[in-house]
């Protein structure tokens, strides 16, 4: 094995590197790993001007990542997004590293490698003996404490998270993650050279499924749960989170393009590092399918079979509009539908009542508080029929509906009339708590909102890392904004109420807000 050495962070120019800066494109790369994680960064490297030395344990392995590579680049270059001579100048700065040893020039080594703390440790720790002493050290682990990762090693200081989402090549987010003993120069170094890689990166502490995968736990739970309680079919909750919610993907779809043997293994994991807190439960339906080794895309079959055509959404048969509807109040963040129904030709009358709702052929229709419409007709004693949180009111294309048990056929056919004469397909669920999009939004704002509180990233990294690590059309923390932080408070408080359980309690951060009447994201 080399003896290790002293690295200067100067280039062959004899150029010094700030530690507040970016690596120079002079200095070598380092990756093991040459799967699809490994290969991905290593392009991005490449890319970025660097030299990479790519090692992996199976050569084979090592040699299939350049022939991909060399497969990707050529497509590239068809499609005119890269010139024949710059996919040839990449491909020749990647080359095959056989050893550990073979690392020893590289100033950032970056494992991507399976997700064991003991088999990361050993091989980071063999990276240590033989790259300099101020060489920096990058994990992409995504489920595994960069600080317990340190631990076992003689310079924690150097370690830090560098977790890319797969595709590499394609979605912009670096989590830059600080372990305890992180140096924070080393961190900021990182963050600029995310940067300079045409990468979007963002700081955050060490914590269990650092932002994103701890942020984005409620978008498949509360998913799960409305399925487990025969809300909706996968197919129409999916087409409601889309079309209504704004989101790219629905749920059970994104759940079935990761992986249920994937995501279950990521939500169980930060269930476990968060004292098996409830807000992380995982779905017995999800065990089930992994159990059964249904496990999406990649088998074939997960909560869709993908040898049959799509199963259908749910939408209610064409009714007839009322033609006058009344309003009380100002419907808060869905008052665009009172525009939408004059625009339709649906007379308006304005009237003063006890609330903030429509009034359509002698049922009250309302947007989602977090109680079931059963209980809020039996509060009121008038039926209730609720609509579903939109991302956009005027532009979405479908809307949910959840009637109470008081509500007759003829009343629900005037309010599915009503929203399909406003340019809508309308989805009519069971009467479940916040229904679909506002039980997500609020649940994804509330876990949000945690982060901040805790101190593991700031309001404006963890709204950019769900924006651009998981495509969310807003980010969770400026959509309570939108809607109302006391809104969503009051959603959860309903829900928790409704359900009686701990997994719907409130964030301090978020109760404090609400109060005070501020908003989470400052101007």
């Amino acid at each position: 094995m080399l003896a290790p050495r002293r690295f200067n962070l100067e280039d062959r120019k004899g150029k010094q590197m700030s530690k507040s800066s970016a690596l120079q494109a002079s200095i070598t790369v380092g990756v093991i790993g040459a799967g699809a994680m490994g290969s991905g960064i290593a392009a991005i490297a490449a890319g970025a001007g660097h030299r990479v030395l790519l090692h992996d344990a199976d050569r084979r392995a090592i040699e299939r990542a350049l022939g991909t590579l060399a497969t990707e680049f050529d497509k590239q270059v068809a499609k005119g997004r890269l010139s024949a001579e710059e996919r040839n100048a990449r491909l020749a700065r990647i080359h095959a590293a056989d050893t550990i040893d073979a690392l020893a020039p590289c100033g950032l080594v970056i494992e991507a490698i399976v997700e064991k703390l003991d088999v990361k440790a050993a091989v980071l720790r063999s990276v240590e003996a033989v790259v300099a002493q101020d060489a920096i050290i990058g994990t992409n682990t995504s489920s595994i404490s960069v600080t317990a990762i340190g631990a076992h090693l003689a310079r924690p200081a150097r370690l830090v998270g560098m977790h890319f989402f797969n595709p590499a090549q394609v979605l912009p987010l670096v989590e830059v993650v600080s372990g305890k003993s992180t140096d924070p120069a080393v961190a900021n170094v990182i963050f600029e050279t995310a940067r300079a890689w045409n990468k979007v990166p963002v700081h955050c502490a060490s914590t269990p499924g650092f932002i994103v995968n701890r942020v984005a736990r409620p978008f498949y739970a509360e998913a799960l749960r409305l399925l487990s309680e025969g809300a909706a079919a996968p197919a129409t909750i999916d087409a409601i989170l889309r079309e209504a919610g704004g989101f790219r993907m629905g749920a059970f779809e994104l759940m079935d393009m990761i992986g249920h043997d994937v995501n279950y293994a990521v939500t169980s994991s930060v269930y476990e590092g968060f004292y098996q807190d409830p807000r992380f439960t995982p779905s017995l339906l999800q065990k089930e399918l992994v159990d059964a080794g249904w496990l999406g895309r990649k088998s074939g079959r997960g909560f869709y079979d993908y040898a049959n055509p799509a199963p259908a959404v749910a939408d209610a048969a064409p009714q007839t509009a009322p033609s006058q509807i009344a309003v009380e109040g100002d419907l808060d963040c869905a008052a665009a539908l009172v525009d939408l129904a004059g625009r339709a030709g649906i007379g308006v009358e304005r009237n003063s009542g006890p609330g903030d709702n429509l009034c359509v052929a002698g049922v009250r229709v309302a947007l989602t508080d977090g109680r079931t419409a059963t209980a809020r007709s039996a509060e009121a004693g008038a039926p209730f029929v609720l609509f579903d949180l939109a991302l956009d009111y005027v532009g979405c294309t479908r809307i949910a509906l959840a009637p109470a048990d008081q509500v007759t056929g003829n009343q629900i056919a005037a309010v599915v009339g009503l929203f399909q004469k406003l340019g809508k397909s309308v989805s009519v669920i069971d009467d479940a708590s916040g229904m679909v999009v506002m039980r997500t939004v609020a649940m994804l704002a509330n876990e949000a909102a945690d982060a901040v509180h805790q101190r593991v990233a700031s309001v404006h990294d963890v709204d950019l890392a769900m924006r651009k690590g998981v495509n969310y059309p807003v980010g969770p923390l400026a959509w309570a904004d939108t809607i109302g932080v006391r809104t969503i408070c009051t959603v959860l408080d309903n829900m928790s109420a409704f359900y009686g359980e701990d997994r719907y309690r409130i964030s301090p951060l978020l109760r404090r807000r609400a109060l005070a009447n501020s908003a989470l994201v400052a101007d």
